[in-house]
């Protein structure tokens, strides 16, 4: 199994670390070709409209879009949640549309308010998860489609739709993993799904 994370912008590096373990590969995505060979993706944070638009400048915005709707599992942590999300509170700004959420950009404040909180997390047990944020969006809106799996002050900020995850929070910077386990789980679940229908 190998999972792919967009190295465009953003905390690369450490999501290649957190993923890596003795029976997945971890692989910068930064071309169509890259793209081919990953069985999930990570977008991680940065800034959004400067990703969107290397995601054009690449020609990755497409290519990523048809995967994810053919079942490829996706999750954007932070700058992610926003790329993914059908759109954006009070700006005009294109997005991929993989999940029918709509987000406020630095919803919890800016860079000086960056905080680490223990969110409750039922996916992920009962241990609270030391959630990082860093100038991020919450959730206004969500579809029917879309399951909430955490929350702060009343907000979504882990939301989940199929094949497509999304944090507010950097997991990658804490060390606790299992966020990184869940989203290899549903690499995992598709793969399964993907072999039975093959057979």
């Amino acid at each position: 199994m190998r999972i792919g994370v967009l190295a465009l912008q953003g905390d690369v590096a450490e999501h290649v670390r957190a993923v890596r373990e003795p029976r997945v590969e971890a692989l910068p995505v930064k071309n169509v070709e890259d793209l081919a060979r990953v069985d999930g993706l990570v977008i991680p944070g940065g800034e959004s409209t400067t990703v969107m638009k290397l995601l054009d400048r690449f020609q990755l915005a497409e290519p990523i879009a048809r995967r994810v709707r053919e079942g490829m599992p996706l999750w954007g942590t932070c700058m992610g949640m926003i790329v993914i999300a059908r759109d954006v509170t009070g700006a005009q700004q294109p997005t991929l549309d993989l999940m029918d959420i709509s987000v406020r950009r630095n919803a919890f404040g800016r860079q000086n308010e960056s905080a680490e909180v223990s969110l409750a997390i039922s996916a992920l047990g009962d241990k609270p998860f030391p959630a990082v944020f860093i100038r991020a969006p919450w959730v206004e809106r969500a579809g029917r489609a879309v399951e909430t799996l955490g929350e702060r002050d009343g907000h979504a900020v882990m939301v989940r739709q199929e094949n497509v995850l999304a944090t507010s929070f950097h997991p990658e910077l804490t060390g606790d993993r299992r966020v990184h386990e869940y989203f290899i789980r549903m690499v995992r679940d598709a793969l399964v799904g993907k072999r039975r229908k093959i057979a």
